[in-house]
């Protein structure tokens, strides 16, 4: 039976991952910085580990706890829409130590057994806005599209470990606690000299259209864990989708 460990599983895309594999009949190691009990069915093949991806000690004892796992999938993340002028860098460096640090930081974490046993899946959720340029989400794309180019080089130096590694790119999911947690970053959205175009995007983002619902996400990774065949990049939901074909 083969383990993965997934991050961010409190809610959202990671806590939907995590359910599939378990489905799947995986072993399953659920991490969230704040453990929920309730929150995934009962199940012996289920563990619920703490995890602070910006906390170099949480992550060694997390994967140290964790013992040996087959996937990784680096999960754990947020943003904020606000314009760039207006997003202060104590913002800026939140997210880019949760999104970007974070992610590398637990990628060397676990390295080190893939390479020992030349088998092991690496795979970082980004997302589709790094895809084309769009206003207020310029430190979140940023941050993400960071974990794009280190994510394709490391695909590149660990090939001949016999390690794959893969992107997961998600569209626009409102079923998802991303606003929520966004919210307290969002001041700058109230500047005036940027009002008008907050509420033309928010306007056209609200529109009915094409979105990516968790499962979407779920699916993707599972592409990524179990087809040695799979792209490098896969989009996620049918937004992601049609953007990735633009």
């Amino acid at each position: 039976m083969k383990t993965v460990l997934i991050t961010g599983c409190s809610s959202g895309f990671g806590l939907e991952i995590a359910r599939y594999f378990l489905d799947r009949n995986w072993q399953v190691i659920a991490t969230m910085r704040t453990p929920h009990e309730g929150i995934l069915p009962p199940s012996e093949n289920l563990r619920i580990l703490t995890l602070n991806v910006t906390n170099e000690e949480s992550i060694r004892r997390a994967v140290e706890a964790a013992g040996p796992i087959d996937v990784l999938v680096n999960n754990a993340g947020f943003g904020a829409a606000a314009p760039i002028e207006c997003t202060s860098i104590a913002t800026v460096r939140e997210i880019f130590e949760t999104n970007t640090f974070g992610t590398i930081a637990l990628t060397q974490a676990v390295l080190p057994q893939f390479r020992q046993r030349k088998a092991g899946v690496v795979i970082n959720v980004t997302s589709s806005v790094t895809l084309k340029a769009l206003p207020l989400v310029g430190i979140y794309r940023a941050s993400k599209a960071a974990v794009n180019a280190f994510t394709e080089s490391l695909a590149a130096e660990v090939e001949q470990f016999g390690i794959r590694v893969r992107l997961v790119l998600p569209g626009r999911a409102p079923e998802t606690r991303f606003g929520e947690n966004a919210r307290p970053h969002m001041a700058g959205l109230n500047h005036e000299a940027y009002s008008e175009l907050v509420k033309n995007f928010f306007g056209a983002f609200g529109e009915p259209g094409l979105i990516t619902h968790s499962q979407d996400v779920a699916e993707a990774v599972w592409r990524a864990a179990t087809d040695p065949d799979s792209p490098i990049h896969i989009p996620a939901g049918a937004d992601a989708e049609a953007w990735a074909a633009e």
